[in-house]
Formats: C-alpha cells, structure tokens, sequence
C-alpha cells in the first residue's frame, strides 16, 4: 500500500505542476544581510505600486524578526506586468548577539528578547528560501564587504535551487558605496545599483524585475 500511496503522491503533484495557475502571484523573497535595507526596498516597492507599507524601518539591526508578506504587487515596465508577492525576510546571519540591542540603549530583557526573535527569524527566512519562494531579490549594502560566509552560503542555495536572483548593491547615495566590490564578489549574476532610501535608480530595478520574474 505504501508504493501506492507514493505513486498517488506524485502523480497529484505532477497534475498540480501541469495545471498551475500562471496568474498566481510569484512568491519573491527579499534576501541579505541585517541592515543592508531589504524593509527600506520592500517599502519602496509597496509605496510605489500600492501606496501601502510593508513594515517599520530602522538603524537598528535585526528590526525585521518575522517575514513580512505584502500581497499582489502588480508592476508594469515595457509592456511587461509581473504580479509578486513580496516577502520581506529578516536579516540573515551566523550569530545574533543581544549586545548588539544593548549598543542602542536597550535594557538587558529587552536586548535578550529581540536576540531571540532574531535567531528565529532567522531559521524562519531560511524555511521560505528553501521551500516557499520562487525567486530572490538580494539586497547588499554597497559600503560593506560583500565577501562573507552568510552572502556566499545564500547565494548558493539559490543557485542549487535554481532560482531567479536580482543582485542589488544598495545605498548608493553614502560616499562609501563602491558598487563595482558588490559586482565581483557575484560575478555570474547581473548587479543593480540603487539607493532605496532615496529611490534612486528604481526604474532600472523594476524594470529588471518585470524581467527577472515576469
């Protein structure tokens, strides 16, 4: 009975795969690490094409501790429309450190909490990655390193999963930015530079993301 079973398994998945609705909205995941300006970009795009917000932004880090989803996002750039659904990720990273809160005036219970909501934000951000989003827009601060364990791990297990990736090099409006760095730590993918804060650039992002996952 179990083979049979089995068999009924993937012959309702192979019929769910054929007669998928393509209007459906893609699922995009926005991806990075803490503060590159993933909530700062997804409310970019929200505002834009919905007038609404996805969440609340910050200099703090770890301020995203739970995706946030923001439902069919419809964007029309040279006669292409793609539907989305944005799924703003919490920052991902190897350690969550409460001290990093007690940096910003945090008391010790408050620190410890959002180090802890962090951590499972983090796993959190990696179950949709690896199960419940079609394609990536990944977000890095152009004035950091982007040669880090975390960056190269992510782009990774996009790639084993076949994904679409949009690489952008954001906050190109600090005198710090050096998009080029961003570029060769990822050589195989297209970069975009933009500044999300100041909206810089965005035509250019939308327009490669009609491409990307129209």
């Amino acid at each position: 009975m179990g083979l049979f079973a089995e068999l009924r398994s993937s012959i309702s998945r192979v019929s769910a795969s054929l007669f998928a609705d393509d209007s459906e909205p893609k699922r995009i995941g926005i991806y990075g690490p803490p503060n590159a300006g993933k909530t700062t970009l997804a409310n970019r795009i929200a505002r834009d094409w919905t007038g609404d917000a996805v969440g609340p932004e910050s200099h703090i880090p770890h301020e995203t501790r739970r995706a946030r989803r923001k439902e069919n996002v419809e964007i029309k750039r040279n006669g292409k429309t793609v539907n989305i659904d944005i799924v703003d990720t919490p920052g991902v990273t190897t350690k969550v450190d409460y001290s990093e809160f007690l940096e910003h005036d945090m008391e010790k219970d408050e620190a410890v909490r959002r180090s802890r909501e962090a951590t499972e934000g983090v796993a959190e951000a990696m179950h949709w990655l690896r199960e419940d989003v079609d394609g990536v827009i990944y977000v890095l601060d152009s004035t950091e390193d982007p040669f880090t364990q975390v960056n190269t791990m992510l782009i990774g297990i996009i790639e084993s999963r076949d994904l679409p990736v949009l690489i952008l090099a954001n906050k190109t409006d600090l005198g710090e930015s050096n998009i080029q760095r961003v570029s060769n730590a990822f050589p195989q993918h297209e970069t975009i530079p933009l500044s999300a804060l100041e909206g810089e650039n965005m035509d250019e992002v939308y327009e490669k993301i009609a491409e990307y996952f129209g």
